[in-house]
């Protein structure tokens, strides 16, 4: 394989993107089914914030010995178990809801279960990635797979407000199962060579784990570009008050909470060429990082201002054009940043800050939102993150001073 050969020329990683696809198009549009079934069930933002606490009790929980896992075991095994068992989940999901018995306590159990299992799927699956396509290519890579996630967000989370609509979000929990079972055909036909790593597996497991957080320590860089992403997503987490701002502040009902939870990924997508040129061309990319981390923040208070869907979606465009491009450096930055032994570990912990992020947002952003308002709440925290992205560009630093290789 050589360094000029696409990335798309390579059947396994087709195959590996369409599977990512699958699983991601049912896992957001399952999230942004709980969180409006959540709202439905209880009437409570703080409750429907508990969907983040649960999220991130799964997340902090799991996440350091995934890292482990996957630097040890067959990525093949966890991945078949992890999705076997998320397919289960779902399909529980849904006949409760389906037969009148689901309470907010099940739904948050089968939050835990699932994030637990995108936990374990997460590192195992970008783990593969340096066999699949080269060291040469991974940025090509990444900037290719976080579009089509931003598609699967944008593909879900529309689908989620189309079926809750028709029916209920029973239809999600069911096709997001569907999805899952596509996965694990898969994984399974995915050649061995694309599972094949250095591996250590005579280490103590919890020195492992231990020396993963010592690396990671080291690395300026890595907990720099994991603070940043954090000060975003936490203080901005816009998902938990969506489906308020959509009910009860601008009247739109399912339908436009469905187009206010796609809009972010719409974006994304309209952004994910910039993206890609960027990882490609674009030398100072810690500018740009520090830039997308103001933008994002200027996109969340424009949302939570906006006094017509108009207008708050395209505040939601803002926030995941600005996202998806700064993503893609963070994840290709973290990639090439991280030697083969430890990549796993690494891996692991930096899915703790992008997807705990968000999660602990939603706790604090709904706690917020559920004593202020979901405007004023919004608005506060956009304030606060575009403090944090400022204090990163007022002063050098690793994070704004790093170049592209």
């Amino acid at each position: 394989m050589t360094g000029g050969r696409s990335v798309l020329r390579i059947p396994e990683f087709r195959r590996y993107w369409a599977g990512v696809l699958a699983v991601q198009v049912g896992s957001f549009g399952t999230n942004s089914a709980i969180l409006y079934h959540v709202y439905a069930v209880t009437g409570s933002l703080t409750q429907t914030g508990l969907v983040g606490a649960a999220q991130v009790l799964a997340l902090l929980g799991v996440s350091p010995f995934a890292g482990a896992l996957a630097d040890r075991l067959d990525g093949r095994r966890i991945l078949l178990a992890v999705y076997c068992v998320m397919g289960a989940v779902a399909t529980a999901l849904a006949l409760l809801t389906v037969t009148g018995r689901v309470a907010s306590w099940q739904i948050l159990a089968a939050v835990v279960l699932v994030t637990a299992g995108t936990s374990l799927d997460h590192p195992t699956r970008q783990a593969m990635l340096p066999a699949l396509v080269g060291r040469e290519r991974l940025g090509q890579a990444v900037a290719l797979i976080n579009p089509s996630r931003e598609v699967a967000v944008l593909v879900g989370a529309s689908v989620a407000g189309l079926l809750i609509a028709v029916r209920g979000p029973e239809l999600m929990y069911g096709l997001a199962a569907v999805l899952l079972l596509v996965q694990v055909a898969v994984v399974a036909a995915l050649p061995a060579r694309v599972f094949a790593r250095e591996r250590d597996r005579s280490e103590p497991f919890l020195k492992a784990i231990a020396r993963g957080v010592g690396y990671v320590r080291r690395r300026t860089l890595l907990w720099r570009l994991m603070a940043l992403d954090l000060s975003a997503t936490v203080l901005s987490a816009y998902r938990v008050v969506l489906p308020s701002l959509a009910v009860d502040v601008l009247h739109v009902g399912p339908q436009g909470y469905g187009l206010l939870a796609g809009a972010p990924s719409a974006g994304a997508l309209l952004a994910s060429y910039v993206g890609y040129l960027t990882v490609l061309r674009v030398r100072r990319l810690g500018w740009v990082l520090v830039c997308c981390a103001a933008l994002h923040a200027l996109g969340a208070i424009l949302l939570a201002q906006a006094p017509v869907l108009a207008l708050a979606l395209v505040g939601a465009v803002v926030i995941g054009a600005n996202d998806a491009v700064a993503t893609t450096i963070n994840h290709t930055a973290v990639q090439l940043d991280t030697p083969d032994r430890y990549r796993g570990r690494v891996l692991a912990f930096h899915q703790m800050a992008s997807r705990g992020g968000p999660a602990v947002g939603n706790v604090l952003v709904g706690a917020a939102a559920g004593a202020l308002g979901p405007v004023v709440a919004l608005s506060i925290g956009g304030l606060g993150s575009l403090a944090v992205a400022l204090r990163f560009g007022a002063r050098p630093n690793e994070l704004r001073d790093y170049r592209r290789e």
